[in-house]
């Protein structure tokens, strides 16, 4: 997710290549919601085992309201830093709900 600004816009996407796809964004590479209002920040992440477990979570979080969004990243991030500079030194592995399809299960 990126913001521009603790509790400030929140943007969802997915992506195969974290690091680079933050770089875009911060660097205004594609023009569209993320540099309409200027949000740079990466403020949380979730590391899948798969295109198709993330894609389907991003779907999920889409649909998720904003202050359940806020509380997410606040979880993780308390302070909204901006997680970029720190990727390889954090992680976020998504642990998935109980009754949730198993990555092994798409390949």
């Amino acid at each position: 997710m990126m913001s521009d600004k603790p509790r400030g816009v929140i943007y969802t996407g997915v992506t195969s290549d974290l690091a680079g796809r933050a770089w875009q964004h911060r660097n205004e590479i594609t023009k569209g919601l993320t540099s309409k209002y200027n949000a740079r920040l990466l403020v949380w992440f979730e590391r899948h085992p798969n295109i198709v477990l993330a894609i389907q979570r991003e779907k999920s979080l889409k649909r998720y309201k904003r202050e359940w969004k806020i509380k997410l990243i606040e979880g993780f991030n308390p302070t909204w830093l901006d997680l970029y500079e720190a990727l390889d030194q954090r992680d976020n592995p998504y642990m998935p709900h109980l009754n949730t399809r198993e990555w092994h299960h798409y390949n």
